[in-house]
């Protein structure tokens, strides 16, 4: 099954349309998470977990063991550019290995 980029761009993309008309107060830099979800039993978790850490992400399971929590190690430039930047190389990896793309957060910091 293919994955579709542009689709999830958007989605990235009108999250922060949505966010600034629903008036939140974006922060300038953060840390920021992204979530890939196991698509079935054949998920090679260690495998994917090392090409994202190899890419400078951090790396760790939930709890349930179903979602791999991929985190910047430095703060990003908070902009729909700049999160999208980084998600779609987490999602190109996560897809490889049989993953698919849940979503993001920031504010850790």
């Amino acid at each position: 099954m293919s994955h579709d980029f542009e689709a999830q761009k958007r989605e990235t993309f009108d999250s922060f349309a949505e966010m600034k008309k629903g008036g939140s107060t974006l922060p300038q830099m953060s840390v920021v998470e992204f979530y890939l979800l196991a698509e079935s039993d054949e998920a090679n978790w260690k495998v994917c977990e090392k090409a994202l850490q190899a890419k400078g992400f951090a790396t760790e399971r939930d709890k349930e063991g179903e979602t791999l929590i991929v985190t910047t190690k430095a703060p990003l430039r908070i902009t729909p550019d700049s999160i999208w930047e980084e998600e779609r190389k987490v999602s190109e990896i996560g897809v490889a290995y049989d993953f698919l793309p849940d979503g993001w957060e920031f504010g850790f910091d």
